[in-house]
């Protein structure tokens, strides 16, 4: 590693106000900048693509206060003094499936998340692409994991009982001159790169498959692997077939601090109470860095990215069926996968994301700026799309780290320690293949602290999921609601769910009793009004379910009210 380089590097740009070192095999800047830009150019000076010494940033920030991480607004001992023989640090795709697969043997388990439901963060704010791993090259973790999760989606999901869909994706290139360049990749692609369905579509094709897509695209990079899955409902699914097998879930739950002695974790403090795990598991996303300070094993930064993403009306579904982008120059190099069109699962179309990078880890606030820079981008991909058909959109932030490939190892001081951090995109296609290591990982340094570990023998790898009335044959609905009427009383009509599956969800593996726990397992308010009608409807189920008032039911976190009190009472308050 040359600092002097590097050094030099710096203060071309940064005249001197950045310096490099090189400590604990890793390269670490220091100094001060007022530009969160300029924070984040210079660690990517620093940075080499895909390598394992990593960038730490210690630059200082002058020009805003960085939020601290949201934490729960309370505090018990539910927890206290518990023992485990693994704690699981955050509660999205890469957490929820290592903790299924853990549950495959007899071992104390605990996944924990500081958010009141599973998936809130990245992990339930992307597109949901299971991708084929055609912008990917041999010799990063990302290339290795992606070719193999997607060959396991399909089986996965069958087993969780999650809707997937082959789509096939499509990159449009507007320009002839790029086709040579474009046949070289595709042939690097298939032939070096392992990624075997990669060839080239003429125009005519294109076309044929794809009747609203561009029609000035005079070629397009075709590859059939590429799918997509709801990424929030396999993450609530992986975490369900965990909690059937003996894991036990822990939400509203923050890890705060740790105790680190003889470089070995030996205690972790949260605000429901100190636990003693034999092996942590970092999954903790954006925070994933401040989990390997507090374990003393800091060698990687992580820089927050943040994307936002457009979700239309079901009725412009019928302009696209798989997933597409446009590309106006050759390929090259990027952070981002650009974003695109992808036709859901739920039978939506989904527009984006962008990519900005953030100081603000937990920001998930829509701008406009992103949501138009987006459609415009995308119409050049499907002309016909129109910002009249959106009905929500999104924000989430993404973790990578400046090398831009993932962190799957043993912590490199703190021994009882495995790290799954830097996961952004494609590491929800990467999720179920890096889960096995983890496993791998986590049986073998338990086993060398001499802990004996037998197979889970009532292990069940099936997940039934809550029966969909709008997907079953007439005959098969008819025979549900004969048997529970509660299937028959519709109350979301967008999406046509009952309520019988409204209490499904409120007595599922992971229950969580609010608006949005309900909406994101069973879906009402997802559909055109979002929520506008079938809103109160849903209130009032889980008011009856839990024996509330109404007005006690939130909508997600401790502090978000729905309702604030009956009107009529209130006017008599005012009389």
């Amino acid at each position: 590693m040359n600092i002097k380089k590097i050094q030099k590097r710096l203060n071309s740009s940064f005249d001197g106000k950045v310096t490099a070192s090189y400590r604990d095999n890793s390269i670490v800047l220091e100094g001060e900048l007022s530009s969160w830009d300029d924070i984040v150019k210079a660690c990517y000076t620093a940075a080499k693509r895909y390598s394992k010494t990593h960038v730490v940033n210690d630059i200082k920030f002058t020009g805003a206060e960085i939020p601290k991480m949201r934490v729960p607004d309370f505090s018990d001992k539910s927890l206290e003094g518990s023992f485990w023989d693994v704690l699981i640090i955050g509660g999205g795709i890469s957490g929820a499936s290592i903790a299924r697969e853990l549950s495959k043997w007899e071992l104390d388990v605990l996944l924990a998340d500081k958010e009141p439901d599973l998936a809130l963060q990245a992990s339930g704010r992307n597109d949901g692409e299971i991708h084929p791993g055609v912008d990917l090259s041999k010799g990063s973790l990302k290339h290795r994991y992606v070719l193999l999760g997607n060959k396991m989606y399909e089986s996965v999901c069958k087993e969780l009982s999650v809707p997937f869909e082959r789509r096939g994706q499509y990159v449009g290139f507007t320009q002839r001159w790029t086709f040579p360049f474009v046949v070289l990749y595709a042939l690097k692609k298939k032939y070096i790169d392992d990624v075997t369905d990669t060839k080239i579509i003429s125009r005519k094709n294109l076309i044929a498959a794809e009747g609203k897509i561009n029609p000035n695209f005079k070629f397009a990079l075709f590859n059939s692997s590429a799918a997509c899955v709801c990424p929030y409902g396999i993450t609530i699914a992986y975490a369900e077939n965990a909690v059937s097998n003996g894991v036990k879930v822990s939400l509203g739950t923050a890890v705060t601090g740790m105790v680190v002695e003889d470089e070995n974790i030996v205690s972790v403090s949260t605000n429901r109470g100190t636990i003693y795990p034999k092996l942590v598991i970092n999954a903790a996303g954006v925070f994933s860095e401040d989990v390997a300070k507090m374990a003393g094993d800091r060698f990687f930064s992580i820089h927050p990215r943040k994307g936002t993403d457009s979700i239309l009306d079901k009725k412009a579904g019928v302009l696209l069926n798989s997933i597409a982008a446009i590309k106006e120059t050759a390929l090259k190099r990027s952070h981002t996968k650009g974003g695109g069109v992808l036709h859901t699962v739920h039978g939506n179309l989904l527009i984006g994301p962008d990519a900005l990078e953030t100081y603000k880890k937990e920001d998930t606030a829509t701008e406009p700026s992103s949501i138009s820079k987006v459609f415009a981008k995308q119409k050049r991909t499907v002309p016909a799309l129109t910002e009249r058909d959106i009905i929500t959109y999104f924000a989430g932030v993404r973790a990578p780290t400046f090398e831009e490939d993932f962190i799957i190892e043993a912590g490199r001081k703190t021994k009882n320690i495995i790290h799954c951090a830097g996961i952004q995109s494609p590491g929800l296609t990467c999720a179920p293949a890096i889960a096995l290591d983890i496993e791998a990982k986590a049986l073998e340094m338990l086993k060398k602290d001499g802990l004996v570990i037998n197979e889970n023998k009532s292990f069940n790898p099936i997940r039934k999921a809550i029966p969909a009335l709008k997907e079953m044959a007439p005959k098969e609905r008819e025979e549900l609601i004969k048997k529970n009427p509660d299937y028959g009383v519709i109350v979301c009509r967008c999406e046509e769910i009952s309520k019988g599956e409204i209490l499904d969800a409120l007595s599922s593996p992971i229950s969580v009793p609010t608006v949005d726990g309900v909406k994101k397992r069973v879906r009402p308010g997802m559909g055109r009004c979002q929520g506008g009608f079938c809103m109160p409807l849903v209130i009032q189920i889980i008011a009856d379910y839990l024996n509330i008032p109404m007005d006690e039911v939130k909508k997600s976190y401790d502090n978000s009210s729905v309702l604030f009190g009956d009107i009529k009472e209130k006017s008599k308050e005012l009389l």
